[in-house]
């Protein structure tokens, strides 16, 4: 790291894994080479509007027109607030909550100019899932959306780190930046510098933060934008995932923002809006999940006459099926972009586009990764085999004080969980998963949280989550439960659990799928044993 650092707060870099610890980092591309002082803020948007785009449309909500301008003088004024009425110091952790929007977006920049560590939390999070984030990142401060700040509230009445939530949307933060100013004087960060902190759910329920740079958020701009999707001011970006993901925070800020292009932002991006959107907008380039490709395309199939301005499809999230890519091009005559990316490494690093695609492989290494299938012994594997992905390049796994660091990194290389097999000509071919992670709808759920959650139902004894192949989720959620006794095992039981665990845990985690069984098949020591069960 170097020696200079901004942060007054150094809880996230004293919490940084060991040197030792972390993986190899690979900067072979020169556009990798960033300056020492590097706040990646200033990058995306104040060196936009210096360069001329101010009066060039930003974003685009239901409600709203913001232009580069507009964008820089509401994240000014918010870092001001920050600085001056809330007393964040640069390293201060401030929690964002808010579904897609450009209140949202700005506030993550001010957070960023101002220094802060960035915390975005989905909105669908639920009270127990926010405090242990609130918790691990020891966040004080809060940004919330006026609409969805219950939970948190019940998170600020019993942590003993959260002290201030501060709303939008209902005059609150508004009122506050009313007489600020709209020049900030940017904090000049290092470029390993942490400037956020990515939750990702963990196999064993307990979720982990993933620790990013300043440099970072610019490398996948530079890496897989720059050279896959090969972008141009002129295009419109829309993409379905929250920014809470890194695939919707590269999709819908990071990306179009590098590229001075423009964003629309869908706070409910079902298949219906979502469509219409591309039609009224005009967009051009479409973040989603195989899942919405899938729903989108059967409402084309009763609208076969309509012509859709789309020239860029990037899928991810969850692996993209053949037949999904194949129908996709069929119906528009555009070939998906797959990709695979991890919170661990922020963004997708396998990948392929225009006439390098095959369908039914994820790709090969973006430029500026390296990646390879290795034996469960971390060897490297020949061409052909199947084994565990291992990746490196200019991002990488940092964990926030968590053991399972030693997990995921060995001897340099990133090990995401993903079984492949390499070809030949370098290409990837996804295989499955090799832990207890459930991949539905383009979300990373832990079947151990959704067992945490049934099993506080007052009429469960056991049970056992699994994934099961679902051609339109690719994975859903199913609960083996074993009752306590004298308990029937009912439809209206079923129905009484998926609610208990929606109003437990975020409502998508719930079991779609719930069978009533007798035992759960389990080692001689009593370890589950899920795999038999799937």
């Amino acid at each position: 790291m170097t020696a200079y650092t901004s942060s007054i707060d150094t809880f996230a870099r004293d919490n940084l894994p060991a040197i030792e610890q972390q993986p190899e980092f690979v900067f072979d591309l020169p556009e990798l080479k960033y300056p020492d002082k590097l706040n990646c803020a200033v990058e995306l948007i104040d060196r936009a509007v210096a360069r001329g785009v101010g009066n060039k449309l930003a974003i685009i909500s239901e409600t709203e027109r913001w232009t580069y301008h507009d964008l820089l003088n509401k994240s000014n004024q918010i870092a001001n607030v920050l600085r001056d009425e809330l007393g964040l110091i640069p390293g201060n952790r401030v929690l964002l909550r808010s579904p897609n929007s450009p209140m949202l977006f700005a506030c993550w920049l001010a957070v960023v100019k101002a220094g802060g560590v960035v915390v975005t939390t989905m909105p669908l999070l639920r009270s127990k899932e926010l405090h242990s984030i609130v918790d691990k990142a020891q966040v004080a401060l809060a940004l919330c959306d006026h609409r969805i700040q219950d939970e948190l509230n019940s998170v600020l009445n019993n942590s003993l780190f959260l002290k201030s939530v501060v709303c939008f949307g209902c005059s609150e933060l508004e009122g506050l930046m009313a007489d600020k100013s709209t020049d900030f004087d940017n904090v000049q960060t290092a470029l390993d510098d942490v400037v956020l902190l990515g939750f990702t759910s963990g196999t064993t329920g307990e979720p982990k933060a993933t620790i990013q740079f300043h440099r970072d958020v610019l490398a996948i701009a530079d890496t897989f934008s720059k050279h896959i999707m090969q972008p141009e001011p002129h295009e419109i970006y829309c993409g379905t995932p929250p920014i809470a993901f890194t695939f919707g925070l590269g999709a819908s800020l990071i990306f179009p923002l590098r590229a001075q292009a423009t964003i629309v932002t869908l706070e409910k991006p079902s298949p219906d809006n979502l469509l219409h959107a591309i039609v009224e907008h005009k967009i051009t380039t479409l973040f989603t999940a195989p899942t919405a490709y899938r729903a989108i395309l059967s409402k084309l199939a009763t609208k076969a006459t309509l012509s859709l301005p789309l020239q860029k499809c990037v899928s991810a999230g969850e692996a993209l099926p053949k037949s999904t890519s194949d129908m996709w091009y069929e119906t528009t005559g555009i070939r998906l972009i797959d990709g695979i990316g991890a919170t661990e490494m922020m963004h997708i690093f396998i990948s392929a586009s225009g006439k390098d695609i095959r369908p039914g492989s994820t790709g090969k290494a973006v430029p500026g990764y390296q990646a390879c299938v290795v034996d469960e012994d971390n060897n490297p594997l020949p061409l052909g085999s199947v084994g565990l992905l291992a990746v490196k390049g200019p991002t990488g796994c940092r964990y926030l004080a968590d053991t399972r660091q030693s997990t995921y990194v060995a001897n340099g290389w990133n090990l995401t969980g993903d079984i492949y097999r390499v070809d030949k000509e370098g290409y990837f071919w996804y295989q499955g998963r090799s832990d207890d992670m459930i991949i539905s709808s383009g979300y990373n759920i832990a079947a151990i949280e959704v067992e945490g959650a049934i099993l506080g139902h007052d009429s469960v004894l056991e049970c056992a989550v699994v994934g099961e192949a679902d051609e339109e989720r690719g994975n859903l959620i199913k609960a083996f439960i074993i009752l306590k006794a004298g308990t029937p095992g009912n439809d209206d039981l079923v129905k009484n659990i998926q609610t208990h665990v929606k109003q437990t845990i975020a409502p998508y985690k719930y079991p779609r799928a719930i069978e009533f069984v007798d035992s759960l098949p389990k080692t001689a020591t009593g370890k589950l044993q899920r795999f038999r069960l799937r």
